[in-house]
């Protein structure tokens, strides 16, 4: 397996969403996940996330998954996104994994690490560090 990288910018549309009935007083937040990605991974994905505020400023956390569907440096498939991120009194901690086994078509054996970026004017960026087995480069 080679190693591999993408980085690019990212559009995200995140919506409120109702929480089920037994976590309805809980506390969370509970959001729909549309993104599209451009450079190396030319993509659109879709998925749902959870997440709390505290009331400490700066503090929070998220948990995600997300269908990540289109090319990943040419190879066409989908794959899925695990995340997992918390923010300590403004200090960011964020886990974002594909989910193993997840990739199909092309992407089929993806494993990969991305970690996401917002600028102070609240732009996205995302860098993918990720392998394929031998015989889909």
């Amino acid at each position: 397996m080679i190693p591999h990288s993408a980085n690019g910018p990212f559009d995200v549309q995140i919506a409120p969403q109702p929480l089920s009935s037994v976590a309805g007083e809980s506390g969370l937040l509970r959001m729909s996940i549309d993104k599209r990605f451009h450079g190396a991974l030319d993509a659109t994905s879709t998925g749902e996330m959870l997440a709390f505020r505290s009331a400490t400023d700066g503090s929070a956390g998220y948990v995600a998954m997300e269908t990540v569907r289109g090319t990943l440096d040419g190879r066409r498939g989908s794959f899925v996104l695990q995340h997992s991120s918390t923010r300590t009194r403004g200090e960011a901690a964020q886990s974002i994994t594909v989910v193993p086994d997840s990739g199909t078509e092309a992407l089929t054996g993806l494993a990969g690490r991305m970690t996401i970026d917002i600028a102070a004017d609240g732009a996205h960026t995302y860098r993918f560090e990720f392998t394929l087995p031998d015989g889909t480069d």
